[in-house]
């Protein structure tokens, strides 16, 4: 029974993100649209999104993840300041929201629509074995998405594509107004980059993972999966560290290339500063 109802709430959790991304989309759209309604819009759009984030926190627990469960957890005091700033229309935080709008409506095609986002799958196995290749790692493509060498196997997902982590920088770009040039050039240092550097990660986890490179590594995943420590290892300490470094590297030459940005983020950091501030009877 306590199989069957742990089951049932995780069906009805993946049911309630299905419904939450949608919305939010929606409602990032509609913010887009002039008038007095844009702020609702808004914060409408965070509540939805955040709850979809939120929603997530059990199957990253299962999936021995890091990094998202501390992100889920800290977005919860980030919604209610940031529900508080829109009420306000603090232009910092409508930025931000233009941000993540932007961000939305380029991940939402891949995300709702199965063909495109197969296709951009299908896309990246191909690639990712190129990759293989040039290191001469020997793999088995079965199934349509899923690499297997020996006994393991590795699943690629629209996650391993890149694709919300260039929909993410292009929104960040997007938080300020540019020029034409610039924001060609935005997308140049973006998406191929990206793109290109997240085949490398990839191939990298496979490689580890099904040759159990990280078997050595005290195994701190608390699953009981034969091999998953290297997976563990592989997929979200070491790859998922080096992805953030790179993004924040990326994201120092995105402010070099767009000085406006680093305005941007001044005032939108400063801005929760004194939120939290007040918060704590800090504020003076």
């Amino acid at each position: 029974m306590g199989q069957k109802k742990y089951l049932f709430a995780l069906q009805i959790i993946r049911q309630m993100f299905e419904f939450l991304i949608p919305v939010s989309c929606t409602f990032f759209i509609l913010f887009f649209i002039p008038g007095k309604s844009r702020k609702y819009c808004a914060i409408a759009a965070w509540i939805s999104i955040i709850g979809a984030f939120i929603s997530g926190l059990p199957a990253w627990m299962e999936e021995s993840n890091i990094m998202y469960p501390v992100m889920a957890v800290l977005s919860i005091p980030f919604l209610f300041i940031t529900i508080h700033l829109l009420f306000r229309e603090n232009e910092a935080v409508l930025n931000l929201t233009r941000a993540a709008g932007v961000a939305f409506i380029i991940y939402a095609p891949f995300a709702f629509i199965n063909e495109i986002g197969n296709f951009l799958i299908s896309l990246v196995v191909l690639q990712t074995t190129i990759v293989l290749e040039l290191f001469q790692y020997p793999v088995d493509i079965v199934l349509w998405n899923t690499f297997q060498h020996g006994f393991f196997r590795v699943e690629i997902i629209l996650a391993c594509t890149g694709i919300q982590a260039i929909a993410i920088m292009l929104g960040v770009a997007a938080a300020v107004p540019t020029t034409i040039k610039q924001k060609i050039q935005a997308f140049l240092l973006i998406a191929p980059v990206i793109y290109i550097l997240n085949l490398f990660r990839n191939a990298g986890v496979i490689m580890t993972y099904t040759s159990q490179m990280f078997s050595w590594l005290p195994d701190i995943s608390g699953s009981s999966e034969y091999g998953f420590s290297s997976f563990f290892w592989a997929h979200n300490i070491f790859a998922e560290g080096i992805a953030l470094i790179f993004l924040i590297i990326l994201a120092y030459s995105l402010f070099r290339l767009i000085p406006e940005l680093g305005e941007f983020a001044t005032s939108l950091v400063g801005t929760y500063e004194k939120e939290i501030r007040k918060i704590f009877c800090k504020d003076k």
